[in-house]
């Protein structure tokens, strides 16, 4: 099949993010079933697109919020209002609809385009729902916007949450019930979208790189726990303000615990062994400096890379339950806990058990392998969907003229995770 990757973010060489992980793991896994992938979207500065892909930039663009300033963040917000679209389906509106559609066209004949998440599918809708798609959803981004309205720090903030899910509610309905088939990173998402597209949903099953190097480090752990994340994103600094503020006074002040990764308005920490790093060169080889992992995420949907990175890495961990999403047997040294004392004294044994010799390190090998076998069997059952006689017309958006004349036909996603870009696991 000849196949169109539809991203905000093209698949790159050296994945670190969350999203460019996954984007990764499902392109690797079209073209290790032989299939041509054409890709569109844009790149990120300092960034090089995924050996042998067919790319079709439409530009350069950075779209952390983190590395830009305060005139692009006004620049993007004017964007959303004047097209009545959010912030990151603002991003995407560099190019103009008829640009993609004349690239659409360029790249013809193909068998069906992949919409990778919904920011640049959100952005230009109307032009992807003329041919046979499949979506892939990162999350179901309209209960996410909707979780972070109610934890939301002020009246503003949680408007904006608001107004994000009520857009992506009628984005996600139109993108999902038009597509031959939809892939979720976990099993509550695929029932997420409702009965009628939960019978075409199936779950992706992820892996953060397709060849796994089972090299252990042989020094020593440089602290007894390592987290990194992207904390900018809200869901990611829930469970990191959930961690400092429950479970970490818990811990003895003896224990050392560096947190990497950009972290904007950084709380009061009283803990002595706490160690900010910031942003750090090589995150794999940090998360391996930790003795033990602890996986911290307190909601949101969709599946945690960090916790697949760390089944790969056969490191031990104690995760809450959401840090667990989309995962099916646990490894024999991932502890389980959402209250905090307990997942305190887990740390604490976990730890003293590395300290006194026994590091708990198991092999990833089976988690890998079992995790893109599945990968491959659903990438391709999805793509056998594809010459379904459902038109994608069948669940066009509203004819509204005044509507269409304004925004192009412009939806869009406020999930701020896919394009807080950096460390995000």
């Amino acid at each position: 099949m000849h196949l169109v990757f539809v991203s905000s973010l093209v698949p790159v060489e050296n994945p670190s993010s969350g999203f460019d992980i996954a984007n990764r793991a499902v392109f690797d896994g079209l073209r290790a079933l032989g299939h041509t992938v054409s890709v569109i979207g844009y790149l990120q500065p300092g960034q090089t697109p995924a050996c042998g892909s067919d790319v079709h930039l439409l530009g350069e663009l950075e779209v952390t919020n983190a590395k830009v300033g305060t005139a692009a963040k006004l620049r993007w917000l004017a964007k959303a209002c004047l097209h009545r679209t959010t912030l990151s389906s603002a991003k995407m509106l560099e190019v103009s609809r008829q640009h993609v559609e004349a690239l659409l066209q360029r790249l013809q004949p193909f068998d069906g385009i992949i919409l990778n998440s919904v920011q640049l599918p959100g952005a230009f809708a109307a032009a992807f729902q003329k041919y046979e798609t499949i979506y892939i959803a990162h999350n179901v981004e309209a209960g996410s916007a909707r979780e972070n309205a109610v934890t939301a720090s002020g009246l503003v903030e949680r408007w904006l949450f608001t107004r994000e899910a009520d857009h992506l509610a009628r984005l996600e309905r139109t993108l999902t019930r038009g597509a031959s088939a939809v892939w979720t990173f976990a099993e509550a998402d695929r029932l997420g979208f409702g009965h009628a597209v939960s019978s075409r949903a199936t779950v992706l099953p992820l892996v953060t790189r397709w060849d796994l190097d089972e090299r252990s480090p042989e020094n020593p752990p440089q602290y007894d726990l390592s987290l990194i994340g992207t904390w900018s994103w809200k869901s990611n600094r829930t469970g990191l303000d959930w961690f400092l503020s429950k479970v970490v006074p818990l811990l003895p002040s003896d224990m050392s615990i560096a947190i990497a990764g950009q972290l904007p308005d950084a709380p009061e920490i009283v803990h002595p062994g706490v160690r900010l790093l910031g942003r750090v060169a090589d995150a794999r080889a940090f998360v391996q400096s930790g003795a033990v992992l602890p996986l911290i995420s307190r909601g949101g949907t969709g599946v945690q890379l960090k916790t697949i990175e760390t089944f790969e890495l056969g490191m031990p961990c104690v995760a809450t339950r959401a840090s667990l999403r989309g995962i099916g047997a646990l490894p024999g040294n991932c502890a389980v806990s959402d209250d905090p004392a307990e997942f305190a004294k887990l740390l604490i044994e976990k730890v003293a058990q590395v300290r006194a010799g026994d590091r708990q390190r198991l092999s990833g090998s089976v988690f890998h392998q079992a995790q893109k076998t599945k990968l491959l069997e659903t990438l391709q059952e999805g793509l056998s969907r594809f010459g379904n006689p459902m038109t994608a017309f069948d669940f066009a958006f509203p004819r509204d003229d005044a509507w269409a004349r304004t925004s192009n036909g412009l939806s869009t996603s406020y999930s701020l995770a896919a394009h807080e870009g950096g460390q995000s696991r």
